[in-house]
């Protein structure tokens, strides 16, 4: 009989100390499950609208981001340009372009066509 003691305690499958505990189980009311859905769908379709107006904000600010860029090559080769004639030594290659193609000035001995079909 050595083999066989009794463990004291509760038999398998009960809780220790052997006493069962009923829990009351709660209704939810109807009202407070409406209102959690509610609060639910208000903060995914706040979450929806705020993405859909940033991508738009994005894509806004790309068109522009993409405008200052070109902006930038043009000014860029304008510079670039400028800094040409800076460094120019002979002023008067400058000033005889300048005349030309800015006034329109020509030499006495040149001949100048211009086109007038076109209005």
């Amino acid at each position: 009989m050595a083999d066989k003691k009794k463990k004291k305690g509760a038999p398998a499958g009960y809780p220790p100390g052997g006493k069962f505990t009923l829990k009351k189980e709660k209704k939810k009311s109807p009202a407070g499950s409406v209102l959690m859905w509610s609060a639910v769908i208000a903060a995914v379709g706040y979450c929806s609208f705020t993405t859909i107006t940033e991508r738009a904000d994005i894509a806004e600010k790309q068109k522009i981001l993409e405008r200052l860029r070109l902006e930038e090559e043009q000014l860029r080769a304008e510079n670039t340009s400028y800094q040409s004639i800076i460094s120019e030594d002979d002023e008067r290659a400058y000033m005889e372009r300048i005349a030309i193609e800015v006034l329109g000035y020509a030499y006495p001995s040149e001949r100048r066509f211009y086109d007038t079909t076109r209005s």
